[in-house]
């Protein structure tokens, strides 16, 4: 006789996933802010965490859209800009309590708000070309942003990003538990909706855009959508790192920093989210643990990344993505032979 196997109902599995996330955030943070780890170590962790949001939000138009922008650091100069602006004007340093998180909260959204409506502008024209064509215009943007960033004063006649020189004084909002609870909204965000009937025409673009279209999916719309989702993301993420330097440079959201953050995409595997975290985490913790061997730490660097394209061209994870309910449903049936 073949023996049914065990299910966790949906309900129950939220109410696991809800607690055991609370326990991790909650967790970590007293476990880092109480002195678990040195100052050193908890920058790092910061910054782990501002470089898994970058590489989550571009797999969703990279890995799960299947288009090639190289502009993604462009959104991030608007986020962080938008966030260090706004933080200086609010005298966020000033404020503490209720009014201090509202204003970082505020921060938050407002950046991720510009650079998704730069998402759209960018989008809608960017987005009706393919392959080499929309990584040229996608990277022309993110250097027009740059140039911008740089000039703006004299065309506006006051001081706002104080060009070349940096935005500067901006007031340290950035903490772990901040850091901790966007990546995990960003994973959850992302998640929920490529779960969803948006997510799934998203994937059928990706798949086969003229079959999709075809089949009635507004490939226009969902294509502007996730750019869109994606500039969001790196929005927030560039208020975070706004909010963690406490000073922002033009010359630091250049073409390189795209490539870098696509760089963690590709080796964690396109359109797999576990795939972008633990990449985002081995390319960044990588280059501080061989900073004793400062001569040969970047050479080492580039082998790793050559070494996973030689043996795992599809990168770490390939498009597999890690489910809780999967490993604990998977427990409760070890054992249980089936039989017929």
């Amino acid at each position: 006789m073949k023996q049914s196997v065990r299910t966790i109902p949906m309900p129950v599995r939220y109410l696991i996933n809800t607690v055991l996330i609370a326990l991790f955030v909650f967790g970590s943070t007293a476990f880092v802010t109480g002195g678990g780890v040195s100052n050193y170590i908890s920058k790092v962790l910061m910054v782990i965490g501002i470089n898994i949001i970058l590489a989550v939000s571009l797999n969703v138009a990279t890995g799960y859209l299947g288009q090639l922008p190289l502009g993604h650091a462009g959104f991030m100069a608007v986020g962080a800009y938008t966030g260090g602006i706004f933080l200086k004007a609010a005298g966020a340093d000033q404020a503490a309590g209720v009014s201090y998180g509202v204003l970082v909260v505020a921060a938050l959204l407002l950046s991720g708000l510009v650079a998704a409506l730069f998402g759209i502008v960018i989008g809608v024209p960017a987005l009706r070309l393919r392959g080499d064509y929309l990584a040229i215009i996608t990277l022309g943007f993110g250097e027009i942003i740059r140039v911008v960033l740089t000039n703006i004063d004299g065309v506006l006649g006051f001081k706002l990003t104080y060009g070349a020189s940096g935005l500067k004084r901006i007031p340290k909002i950035t903490s772990y538990f901040n850091v901790l609870v966007c990546v995990v909204l960003t994973c959850l965000v992302i998640h929920l909706i490529m779960k969803s009937r948006h997510g799934r025409a998203i994937l059928a673009i990706r798949e086969n855009e003229i079959a999709a279209e075809s089949c009635g999916v507004r490939t226009t719309y969902y294509k502007v959508m996730a750019f869109t989702l994606s500039a969001f993301f790196a929005g927030v993420a560039g208020c975070l790192y706004a909010g963690y330097l406490g000073s922002l440079q033009p010359t630091t959201f250049g073409f390189m920093k795209s490539i870098e953050i696509l760089v963690m995409v590709v080796l964690g595997g396109m359109g797999s989210m576990l795939g972008s975290v633990l990449s985002a985490i081995t390319l960044t913790a990588l280059p501080e643990a061989l900073r004793a061997f400062e001569d040969y730490r970047m050479v080492a660097y580039s082998l790793v990344l050559v070494i996973v394209m030689i043996f795992k061209p599809t990168g770490l994870m390939g498009q597999y993505d890690f489910s809780l309910s999967r490993l604990l449903e998977k427990l409760l049936n070890l054992g249980r032979k089936k039989e017929g």
